[in-house]
């Protein structure tokens, strides 16, 4: 893949990544301040609840932004689509999908 492509598609998803992080953690704020508020039990529940799946999406958000840093650094080293297990091609179809993509499909489905 050609190398200013994948600066874009990479720019393109971390930005993505961080806008959509940005909202739960924004969400997660309001959902922790309505949770400690005096009311109906049920309702409070609820919060807690929704405050808990926010934390785990910020968390599957958070290790796609690590996911993101980690193919920038491989770009600007010179082994951006390749395998990191195997330094094998990763296929331009599989990085336009996943431009963080570490392994090949085979080896990810082996996973």
């Amino acid at each position: 893949m050609d190398n200013n492509r994948a600066q874009v598609l990479l720019n393109a998803e971390r930005t993505r990544v961080e806008d959509l992080l940005g909202a739960v953690k924004g969400d997660s704020q309001s959902d922790r301040s309505a949770a400690n508020q005096h009311g109906d039990m049920s309702d409070s529940s609820e919060l807690l609840v929704s405050e808990g799946t926010d934390d785990a999406v910020a968390s599957a958000l958070t290790q796609r932004l690590s996911a993101i840093e980690r193919a920038e650094q491989r770009l600007a080293a010179g082994t951006y689509g390749r395998s990191t297990a195997s330094g094998e091609l990763i296929p331009d179809d599989r990085l336009e999908a996943d431009p963080a993509a570490e392994l090949t499909v085979d080896e990810a489905q082996g996973l």
